[in-house]
């Protein structure tokens, strides 16, 4: 056989091969050396500072932040703004995030606090501790974040400290929760309880969770990091997003690994940089994953760009060397080869239930359901916390689960107690039901409480959504989502319909108002795709007649009630698509 004849994933299969060899040879003849001048967990870091300053480039200003005063060095600081109620400068506002806090002035003169809850899992004690910690020290509410996590705000400086330490009290941390730092694990919402799933993700969540929690030196990257688990399940985990995605796979017998559940390793997703994680080919067992997430954590570290924060991420150091050259960095540093799996080697994954987040659902477990609580664009106040806490203990098993689409789910609750758990989150002014539009409805901040966000998007979503439900009968799951600025936390491009904010000047003499650029066809999973822009400058008072317009130009024209929204927009180029757009006439 001739090497034209081997297919792509077959050449990759061979390639990994043989530079994993390589790396073993490598490792055996010498040992690492390590470079001088630093001692002690921050070493990497000041290394990889001196070599920018060696090649007499600049390093960012973060990065000198980080070299000045480590900011887990500087807790007495902290402490000292605290006690006189002062907020940080510049230096300080960064130096915080890695405690959780964020200072959000000027769109609030408050500190944000955000959370760690490895897998989005906490107990309903927890909960209902977080709900009396945002009544306390906070505005009374807290936000489900599109890491399946929580967010406090309204925090006055002088309950900064009071903050932190409350939460640890309850057994949850802020620790590294923002700056360049690894930040919450996510993992599958339905672990141990799904009846598709491959494997829980739990205990490989939590190993990462406290691995990364123990060891200083992984605090300090040169950007944001993100790492999710996937283990098969049916409510989508968007792992692809991550800069590391461990997605759970069935390797068949015959492929020289042994068969059974593995996780494929996917490298360098950032959605708001235009990319998804891709498949590396190499697959990992399970109980190594910790032990490979942080070999991969390290090479970045020392490699990372720390000059130029729009290429720190972990995307362009694998643009610039390769997967290849970058796996076998990895390997080098483990001390031997990653096992790689070609893709006719990987039983195909169950489908998603894009529905499974809300509503009742039954769990493997015989006689007990998950229910799927809707949030309005995550929100929540002290009172349905409590409320929602109670209900997870009086009728389920005391879990409450969040989802990257900002809502929760209580487990373990027993078919004949549904209807009255559903009672009770009904009298909290709160849902199990959605619409086909609200179900998949995400937003970030906006700009109440995030500086760089350039509109409303919170208060626009519901203004959408509200509009749309009362024009469109919508029969099929439509994700729509509203991100306030180019970092994409509300991951506009997956969206089936994603809003991007922006300043649009709506006459020539007025003032800019704000906006939205709009873009369709985005995707995730086996249907990843990046939407494209379909219209540009859109004032956030007309952006619910152009939703409405796309969604009944998708209803009048796809090929079939089955069609979903994102297959129906990749027919048509993204003219052709406009122009069927405008010609959508509007009641």
């Amino acid at each position: 056989m001739s090497g034209g004849d081997f297919t792509t994933e077959q050449k990759r299969y061979l390639e990994g091969l043989a530079s994993g060899l390589r790396v073993v040879r490598r490792s055996l003849a010498s040992p690492s050396t390590e470079a001088k001048g630093h001692e002690g967990p921050d070493a990497a870091h000041l290394r990889a500072q001196d070599a920018v300053l060696a090649r007499a480039e600049k390093l960012s200003d973060q990065e000198k932040f980080k070299r000045e005063l480590h900011p887990f060095d500087a807790y007495e600081r902290l402490k000292g703004q605290a006690a006189r109620n002062e907020f940080p400068k510049a230096g300080d506002n960064f130096r915080w995030r890695y405690y959780g806090l964020f200072y959000v002035a000027p769109a609030e003169n408050s500190y944000m606090c955000r959370l760690r809850i490895p897998n989005g899992i906490l107990a309903h004690r927890q909960f209902t501790g977080v709900a009396d910690l945002a009544e306390r020290y906070g505005g009374g509410y807290a936000h489900v974040t599109t890491r399946a996590n929580l967010q406090i705000r309204e925090i006055e400086a002088k309950n900064a400290i009071a903050m932190v330490e409350a939460i640890q009290d309850l057994g949850l941390s802020s620790r590294g929760a923002g700056a360049d730092n690894i930040r919450n694990v996510t993992g599958t919402p339905t672990a141990g309880i799904d009846p598709k799933e491959l494997i829980d993700t739990r205990p490989y969540a939590h190993e990462w969770h406290f691995h990364i929690l123990n060891n200083r030196a992984l605090y300090g990257l040169p950007r944001k990091f993100n790492v999710a688990f996937d283990g098969a399940g049916t409510i989508p985990v968007l792992e692809e997003t991550n800069d590391i995605g461990f997605q759970a796979v069935e390797v068949k017998e015959g492929f020289g690994l042994a068969p059974g559940v593995w996780f494929r390793l996917a490298l360098g997703g950032v959605t708001g940089h235009g990319d998804f994680a891709r498949d590396t080919g190499v697959v990992v067992k399970p109980e190594d994953a910790t032990k490979v997430a942080d070999a991969i954590v390290r090479v970045f570290v020392d490699h990372g760009d720390r000059s130029n924060r729009n290429k720190a991420r972990l995307k362009y150091v694998l643009d610039a060397w390769g997967f290849g050259k970058f796996l076998a960095a990895v390997e080098e540093r483990l001390g031997t080869a990653l096992p790689r799996a070609p893709a006719e080697a990987i039983a195909p994954r169950t489908n998603f239930d894009r529905m499974a987040h809300v509503g009742v659902h039954p769990q493997r477990q015989e006689g007990l359901n998950w229910i799927g609580v809707v949030l309005p664009v995550g929100k929540l106040t002290a009172a349905q916390m409590r409320g929602i806490g109670a209900t997870a203990r009086d009728f389920g098993d005391g879990d409450i689960r969040l989802t990257v689409w900002q809502n929760l789910l209580i487990s373990g609750v027993k078919t004949q107690s549904i209807a009255t758990a559903e009672e009770a989150i009904v009298a909290l002014g709160l849902t199990t039901k959605a619409s086909s539009i609200r179900a998949g409805l995400v937003a970030c901040t906006g700009n109440r409480g995030c500086r760089f966000s350039a509109s409303d998007t919170k208060a626009h979503a519901e203004t959408i959504a509200r509009w749309c439900e009362a024009r469109v009968a919508l029969d099929i799951p439509v994700n729509i989502h509203l991100t306030g600025c180019h970092n994409s936390c509300a991951q506009h491009y997956i969206g089936d319909i994603g809003l991007l904010a922006c300043k649009v000047r709506a006459s020539e003499d007025g003032e800019p108002v704000e906006g939205y650029h709009l873009h369709v066809g985005g995707g995730f999973g086996p249907n990843a795709l990046i939407g494209r822009e379909l219209y540009r400058d859109v004032t956030a008072e007309d952006a619910p007649t152009f939703v409405e317009r796309i969604l009944k130009t998708y209803l009048a024209h796809r090929s079939s009630a089955e069609e979903p929204f994102f297959a129906f927009t990749r027919r048509f180029d993204i003219a052709e698509l406009k122009a069927l757009c405008d010609a959508e006439s509007l009641e």
